[in-house]
Order: C-alpha cells, then structure tokens, then sequence
C-alpha cells in the first residue's frame, strides 16, 4: 500500500508556498509546467511510468529558470512513482507540515483511453476509467482549496451503465459533490490561449469553501482580425511556430516509407490517405475518415492534436521533400520548455508528450485559479450548470447511438468473436 511508494527529491528543503499544487497522473508534467509558469509551486507529482518520473527527475536536476522569476521548475518536488491507488495523502504532503495542513490546489487528469475516440471507448467499463474514484478519494483527504481535473472530450458523451451519455460525466460531478465540492465545467482549445495546437480538452474547476474560479478568456481565435478586440490574437499557426525551431536533428528526422510516398505527394494540405470506410445504418456507404499515421499537416493553422504515437502529421519542407514532425518540434507544440528532459525509448517520448496536458492552456488555467486565491472569496459555492454545448452534443450523441448503435454493438461482438477465434487457434 502507501508504504510502497518511490520517492526522491534532489536537493534539501523548499519553503512550500501557499500557491502548493500537488499533481495526480502526472504523466511527462505538462500540467506542472504550465501551473509552476504561472506562479505555482509543485510540491508532488505523481504517475505509475516509470520513464515519466524519470523525466521529471531529469528536468528537475537541471534546475530550469521559469521565465520571469527567480524560480526553477520541480524546485524540491516529491516525484512519487506509484500506483495512485497505492497512494495515501501522508504521502503527498510535504516535509514538516502537519496532517491539516491543505494544498492551494489538486490537478489531474485520469487515464484518458477509455474515453478518446483514439482508443476502444469502453469508458467505465474499463479499470482505468473508474481511476479518477482515486483522485476524489485523494481530495478527501487532503481537503484542496482548489480542483483542477482534466480528460478528453469524449468524457462529456461517455454513457454509464445504464447506457446513457453523459452520465459517466454526472458521475464524475456527483462524486466530487459527495465530498463537499461545487464543479464548474468547460471544453477548452488549446489553440484559444497562444498554442500552435488545435487540442480540445474538458476541464473541471472545483472549490469547497472558496468562489469558483472563473474559466480564462480565450486570448486567441480563428478569426481575429482588426476589427476584434486588441486583446484577441489570431491563432499561432503550425507555420509560425515551425520558423522559430532549430533545425531537426537528423536521428530525429523520419522520412515517408517507399511504398506510401507516391500517394503522400499527392496529398493536399491538411488532408491524409483515407482510410478503410466503417460502414453504418445511415452510412451504408462507408463513414469515411484519414489514416492517422498518413496526414500532410496544413502550416497555415495550427497544428492537429498531437497523439501519443510515434507517427505524428508530416510536413512539406521548402524543397518539397516531406518527413514526419520529430519527438521534439511535438513537445514544443506542446509548450513544453525548450530544454524539458524526455527519458525513456522513442516510442515512450511520443507517448509522455502525447498524453501531456498543453502547457499554454494549463498556464491560462493556472492564473484564472491564482487570481480566484489571491481574492479568497469565502463562501459555500453550488454547482454551475452544464454549458448550453454540453447538451447538445449529449443530445446529438444519444440520437446517433439511436441510429447506428445496434450495428455497431453487432460490429463489435464481431470483432470480440474473431479475437477469441484468433487466440484458440495459436
């Protein structure tokens, strides 16, 4: 149990700030990055990768300055590598603090596979979908000022049990509202606060004694132009951010394979190979999509989401050549610090940075959650209500699993019945 928890600080005592976040599923420290940029103090992270914290431990022993202060991100950090459901709050506090003492704020954001359209989509019926029981179990405890909870946007349609999208969202408020915390929900783009990345992401800001924060205002748009507010930017696009970058290093650098790069040369800007067509009741054609490893990223707008995968867009290069985005242009996009410390294979930096939360958007959140403790309004909030777009994608959902989802429960157990058929057989 909590006894079995891997530790390590590398170097003495820090004064812990009252700005203290403590970071769940901490993965390659996006989430920490972009919280310490904006005036936070990480005093744990913890993940069960082994190459994440050793990531973190890399990083952290390189002492990086954060821009704009004296600080140095990871200063005296514990970077736990463990099972969070192995995790107790004693292991979390820092040094010298008693067992009252609350952290500023709790971030995390659970295992996303089981609700990204990525992955299978099994949702709750997956063990790593009921992991963020794990984090509630861990606010409990330690009684944070302030939630920060992060997943993909598939959570808000995931269905529950009963078979009704939406409702593994209503559990995830529920079970935070069991514990004395008001929630306030949002989508994000990564790509509406300075990112050169288009990233949805669904948010959760929680308070049990304390006004909820206020979502940041988006700084940039699609459409910015001169007749907008000055404060609205237009989007950083994939191109601005490609001419600020050094120039890959060739071990970095993977080029198309022969036998695809005659239909690669053919593509246009911001279209892929397409791939095989699913084929549903009201598509009896085909639903028709792009291969993922197969896309010729468009540098005129921000970037696609980066994946956890180790066969990002490609780019065209000025003497019309093409390659892949390398592991670290992907970290950039990803506002990771230019000297962030990535350990482990290729195959395992694709995927820490794949999984990271964007750290411009993280930072934006950060100082929206700052400003709301500076301020110390003191009351007993109440939930806000779902956004108008949460229903209607809740609604669109359920009308779609109305009309194709027989056939795709019968596509799957087809699936299912082929898988067993193949390991009987070997």
């Amino acid at each position: 149990m909590a006894g079995t928890v891997q530790a390590r600080r590398t170097r003495g005592r820090v004064p812990v700030s009252p700005w203290s976040v403590i970071d769940l599923f901490c993965g390659a420290g996006g989430l920490s990055a972009g919280l310490e940029s904006a005036g936070w103090q990480t005093v744990a992270a913890v993940d069960h990768d082994a190459d994440c914290i050793d990531t973190l431990r890399a990083t952290q022993a390189l002492r990086l300055p954060i821009k704009g202060s004296r600080r140095r991100f990871l200063d005296g950090a514990r970077l736990v590598c463990a099972d969070v459901a192995d995790i107790a709050a004693r292991d979390l506090r820092p040094d010298g603090v008693g067992p009252r003492w609350r952290p500023g704020l709790l971030v995390g954001g659970p295992p996303c596979q089981p609700f990204s359209s990525a992955g299978r989509q099994r949702g709750i019926e997956d063990p790593r979908g009921r992991l963020f029981l794990e984090f509630v179990r861990l606010a409990a405890s330690l009684r944070p000022r302030y939630i920060l909870f992060e997943n993909v946007q598939g959570l808000l349609t995931a269905k529950c049990p009963n078979g009704r999208p939406g409702g593994v969202l209503r559990l995830v408020q529920s079970a935070f509202e069991d514990i004395g915390y008001a929630c306030s929900f949002r989508l994000l783009n990564a790509a509406d606060y300075g990112s050169p990345q288009r990233r949805m992401r669904l948010f959760l800001l929680a308070s049990a004694d304390r006004r909820l924060p206020v979502f940041p205002l988006s700084t940039h748009s699609a459409t910015a132009h001169g007749e907008l507010i000055a404060r609205v930017k237009p989007w950083v696009t994939l191109g601005d951010f490609l001419a600020t970058q050094p120039k890959a290093a060739t071990a970095d650098v993977m080029l198309p394979p022969a036998s695809r790069l005659a239909d690669l040369m053919k593509l246009k800007l911001g279209t892929g190979i397409r791939a095989t067509g699913i084929v549903e009741a009201n598509r009896p054609g085909g639903h028709w999509g792009y291969r993922q490893d197969c896309f010729l990223a468009d540098p005129r707008v921000p970037s696609r989401t980066i994946r956890a995968a180790t066969t990002p867009d490609y780019i065209k290069l000025a003497d019309g050549s093409l390659r892949r985005l390398t592991w670290r242009e992907c970290a950039g996009l990803q506002g990771f610090p230019p000297r962030w410390t990535f350990k482990g294979t290729m195959a395992s930096k694709f995927r820490q940075i794949g999984n990271a939360i964007q750290c411009d958007l993280a930072r934006a959140l950060g100082c929206a959650v700052l400003q709301a403790f500076k301020e110390d309004k003191r009351e007993t909030p109440q939930s806000e209500p779902w956004p108008a777009n949460f229903h209607r994608r809740v609604r669109y959902t359920a009308m779609e699993h109305v009309v194709n989802g027989a056939h795709r429960e019968a596509a799957r157990q087809r699936r299912a019945s082929s898988r067993r058929d193949y390991q009987a057989a070997s």
